[in-house]
């Protein structure tokens, strides 16, 4: 087997010196590096010759998938394993978004993680096909709804938007009509445009449908 360059992406030092000595006792590997930030690894990355990345999720600059990105644009070919103390579903989904070859918990055996490591470097994908299609689900689902959300966003005047985030600070009309500068009527006119074009029935509504499609912030 060829010798297979890993980097770790780890802000515990303890940890990550336990990584790189288990990685070490194999001759097939060999440990390249170990950062500690997303933005550190993408420069160690550009520098050194990594077959393998294991990552963290949580980095003290940015997630792992962040990160992840930053290290494919500097080493394009290099497979990520994920060894990461959050198992939680939204982990790792996030993961196989970044392209992820395999998903550890911290957990896992030395063994385990060798074994995900060495299957990395000969480009096994070591996630099943269930997780792979939640995972496209997701993000066709998130997809689907920043497209809604920018479709009715362009529905909106610039003033019609004033006054959607006002109603959601809690404003009413005679208090608008004074923040803005305009009369009270054509306030009245303005939220009716709203009601009608987010197709709900009242002002609580419509602040309601615009926090779900984050257009404002309760």
């Amino acid at each position: 087997m060829n010798d297979s360059g890993v980097m770790i992406v780890q802000d515990h030092a303890l940890l990550a010196s336990s990584i790189a000595e288990l990685l070490q006792d194999h001759p097939d590997l060999t440990v390249r590096g170990i950062a500690r930030t997303g933005a550190a690894a993408a420069l160690l990355a550009a520098v050194e010759q990594v077959s393998v990345v294991v990552i963290d999720s949580h980095l003290p600059d940015m997630t792992g998938p962040a990160a992840a990105a930053l290290i494919h644009e500097a080493a394009p070919s290099a497979a990520f394993v994920f060894h990461s103390m959050d198992s939680s579903e939204t982990a790792l989904l996030d993961a196989i978004d970044a392209g992820a070859s395999a998903f550890l918990t911290k957990s896992a055996t030395g063994d385990h993680l060798v074994d995900a490591v060495r299957r990395a470097a000969l480009g096994e994908i070591q996630i099943s096909a269930s997780l792979f299609a939640r995972a496209l689900a997701r993000r066709r689902t998130a997809t689907s709804a920043r497209r809604e959300n920018e479709k009715l966003r362009a529905e909106f005047t610039p003033r019609e938007f004033q006054v959607l985030k006002l109603l959601a600070a809690g404003h009413g009309t005679t208090a608008m009509s004074q923040l803005l500068g305009i009369g009270h009527n054509t306030v009245v006119w303005h939220v009716r445009n709203l009601i009608s074009k987010m197709q709900v029935h009242s002002q609580l509504q419509a602040v309601i449908v615009a926090a779900r499609h984050g257009l404002v912030e309760l």
